[in-house]
């Protein structure tokens, strides 16, 4: 029985989550009050404040579970030897966890400030130059390190550039892979 309930509770701390998002991206972050994610969710401001006190706690929580993927492939990585196959498995990887998560970079993205002066900003950061660090080689040359770079930025901005491209969103994540492999391969290829 006690499952159930909290079985509940998750789904509610979850659809908390994708309302206040779904009004983060569509009015931002600074316009965006508790009031307002409680009245779209149709449940009392006192509902809402047993599962999160203020915004700032419902953007922590979505970072947290949105960073849980990647901090789990960064540990992985780590425990890899540095190949090129490793480096495009990182990236298969992280073109798979990226999916759940095109929502929470769009808002991101779109309210660049507010993110800049919040904890999440720094985090994300942090997680990016440790992913960074398992693609490039420190010897690497410039152009080839830049490649890594791109490898990597190119997986969100293709996730937020291709969101208005007609197709279907599993070819695009492909296509975006395939670039971001390429780039990585590329990178990686001893030159004559």
């Amino acid at each position: 029985m006690g499952g159930s309930r909290q079985q509940r509770r998750g789904d509610t701390r979850q659809r908390i989550q994708d309302v206040a998002l779904e009004l983060f991206a569509e009015q931002g972050y600074e316009k965006t009050s508790l009031r307002e994610i409680a009245e779209r969710l149709e449940v009392t401001k006192a509902a809402l404040y047993y599962h999160f006190k203020t915004k700032e706690e419902i953007l922590a929580s979505l970072q947290e579970d949105l960073s849980r993927p990647m901090d789990e492939l960064i540990e992985w990585g780590k425990g890899q030897p540095r190949t090129l196959e490793t480096k495009q498995e990182i990236l298969n990887r992280y073109s798979e966890a990226l999916i759940g998560a095109t929502p929470f970079f769009r808002f991101m993205h779109e309210n660049q400030a507010t993110v800049r002066e919040l904890r999440t900003g720094e985090d994300f950061k942090d997680r990016m130059i440790r992913m960074l660090d398992l693609l490039r080689e420190p010897e690497a040359t410039m152009t080839d390190q830049v490649r890594c770079v791109s490898a990597l930025f190119s997986m969100h901005a293709g996730m937020l550039a291709l969101k208005d491209i007609e197709g279907d969103p599993e070819d695009k994540r492909k296509a975006i892979l395939e670039v971001a492999t390429e780039l990585i391969t590329q990178a990686n290829t001893p030159k004559p």
